[in-house]
């Protein structure tokens, strides 16, 4: 099992298209979950303790993983962006060169 979920993350990880939709998809459950264990929920999960805890704890854990994973794909594309400039900065200067002083 641990063998095929790591190549699976890392694979989520190098796609940006995958890993927003991951983002969309962890918000969109997050929100989803918020809203019916606000209402419809709200007083079965009270009447059971642990059931409501437990409830929770995962709404929670759903949301930490949404912000993580968009933590990440801002780092990502800020370092995209900065070797892009890089790279484009040596083009700038391999075709024209500072004049000699």
């Amino acid at each position: 099992m641990l063998k095929q979920v790591v190549p699976l993350t890392r694979a989520l990880m190098r796609d940006q298209h995958m890993r927003r939709q991951v983002m969309f998809y962890t918000i969109l459950v997050a929100m989803l979950m918020t809203f019916a264990g606000g209402t419809f929920l709200q007083e079965g999960l009270r009447q059971h303790l642990l059931a409501m805890v437990a409830y929770w704890f995962v709404c929670g854990w759903v949301t930490v993983a949404a912000a993580l994973l968009a933590l990440f794909d801002l780092l990502v594309v800020r370092a995209a962006a900065r070797a892009a400039r890089r790279r484009l900065e040596a083009e700038y200067l391999r075709r024209n060169p500072p004049p000699p002083e």
